[in-house]
C-alpha cells in the first residue's frame, strides 16, 4: 500500500514539501481530457493524463496521485477493471466516476466510489466534489470502498430543462446518496 502524498512527484524521487494535488484523468476522449486538464490547473492541480486503461494504470505505478477521475468506456482495459485494481494499490485514493453510460449509479455506490458523475460534467461541480473528497479522511474512504457506508454522491447527466436553468445561473449541486450505513455481516 502507498503512503497517502500530495504531489505528481517520481516515486523513486519524493518532495518533502508538498505544492500542489495531483489528479490522473483517465478517459479516451481527448477533449475531455484536455478540458479537464485546464480547468484542474486553473484551480492549482497538477494533472495526470491517460487515454486508455492500461495508461492509467501506467501512470498511477509511475506517479503519486491522490485523486483518480476515470471514464467507464476506455479501450484496452475497462473502467471498472481500472478501478478495482488500483484501489487495491490504495485504498484511500478518492475515486471520481465520469461516464456517459446510464445506470451505473448502483455499481459505482457498491464498488465504493467516492462520487459518479455522469458526462457532461459540470467544472463547477466537479471542482467542489474533488474538494469534498480530498478533504476526508482515510476512514471514510476505507468505509465506502469496504461497503460500510454508502456515501457516494451522485451528478445525473443534465436533461434539456437543467441546461436551460445552467444558462440562466442556477447552478447542479453534487447529490449524496442517501442511505444509511451498512455493516457487512461476517
Amino acid at each position: 500500500m502507498r503512503p497517502p502524498t500530495s504531489l505528481c512527484a517520481a516515486k523513486s524521487h519524493p518532495t518533502p514539501t508538498p505544492v500542489k494535488k495531483c489528479v490522473l484523468i483517465v478517459d479516451d476522449d481527448v477533449s475531455i481530457r484536455e478540458s479537464m486538464k485546464r480547468v484542474l490547473e486553473g484551480a492549482g492541480y497538477e494533472v495526470l493524463l491517460a487515454a486508455s486503461g492500461q495508461e492509467g494504470i501506467d501512470q498511477f505505478a509511475l506517479r503519486a496521485v491522490d485523486l483518480l477521475i476515470l471514464d467507464l468506456n476506455l479501450p484496452i482495459r475497462r473502467g471498472w477493471d481500472v478501478f478495482e485494481e488500483l484501489t487495491h494499490v490504495d485504498p484511500f485514493m478518492p475515486i471520481i466516476v465520469i461516464t456517459g453510460l446510464t445506470n451505473q449509479f448502483k455499481a459505482a455506490m457498491a464498488a465504493g466510489a467516492g462520487a459518479l458523475l455522469e458526462k457532461p460534467v459540470d467544472p463547477v461541480v466537479l471542482l467542489k466534489t474533488m474538494a469534498d473528497l480530498l478533504g476526508e479522511p482515510n476512514e471514510q474512504h476505507l468505509q465506502r470502498l469496504c461497503g460500510y457506508t454508502r456515501d457516494t454522491r451522485y451528478v445525473p447527466a443534465p436533461k434539456t430543462s437543467r441546461r436551460r436553468n445552467k444558462a440562466s445561473g442556477e447552478k447542479n449541486a453534487v447529490a449524496v446518496a442517501s442511505h444509511p450505513a451498512q455493516n457487512r455481516k461476517k
